[in-house]
């Protein structure tokens, strides 16, 4: 059986949790933490990050668009459109969510555990955070289908409303939904979905 591991918290292992579901691949989750289960996670994957995928075979897999690229490969209709010039463009949509997150985890990390922040580097973060947002935004407001790329859902539907939910819960009030309708719209019909309430965790800010 596949194990995943790492805390749904995470907008990245919770985007694998939820493809997997989707797939209906049975799998062993494993919410360990990079913080408080860092030397369980390390003989797996030295990096010590999070998700990690252990494979039937023992393979390991590490970084949410590797594992989800292995995925769609044992799939015949897989969450990223086969056809372009769909695929670059989910490709860019789920690379956008995917760096949203990252920055927000950076600008967490920065007003939590260090002892002197920099203005100009959380500036930096917010300004790119911003940059992100207005551009997904114009983006899902030009689509009339219910979801981003047509009538199915995909992995870019799941990487934006991961990564919006996690910015939302660790940054409270940096996401103004009222000035983005058109994703405010996309993450409730995505987070009203019964995969997404199975697969999620209130955000846990690390000790």
């Amino acid at each position: 059986m596949i194990t995943l591991i790492g805390q749904y918290d995470s907008p990245f292992v919770r985007r694998v949790g939820i493809a997997l579901r989707l797939y209906g691949m049975p799998f062993e989750h494993r919410p360990w933490s990079v913080f408080g289960d860092a030397e369980k996670i390390r003989p797996l994957n030295p990096l010590v990050r999070v998700p990690t995928l252990i494979l039937p075979d023992g393979a390991v897999l590490t970084d949410s668009h590797l594992i989800l690229d292995w995925l769609d490969g044992q799939m015949h209709q897989p969450l990223f459109p086969r056809a372009e010039p769909d695929r670059h463009r989910a490709l860019w949509i789920a690379a956008l969510a995917c760096g949203l997150a990252d920055k927000a985890v950076s600008l967490f990390y920065e007003r939590r555990l260090h002892d002197v922040t920099s203005p100009v580097w959380m500036a930096r973060c917010e300004g790119q955070i911003g940059g992100v947002l207005a551009a997904l935004e114009a983006d899902r407001a030009s689509r009339s289908h219910p979801w981003w790329f047509g009538e199915r859902i995909g992995h870019a539907d799941i990487a934006v409303a991961c990564a919006l939910r996690f910015t939302a819960e660790a940054h409270p009030g940096l996401v103004d939904w009222h000035a983005l309708p058109a994703l405010a719209a996309h993450c409730a019909a995505a987070e009203a979905l019964e995969v997404f309430q199975e697969i999620r965790q209130p955000f846990i800010p690390p000790a």
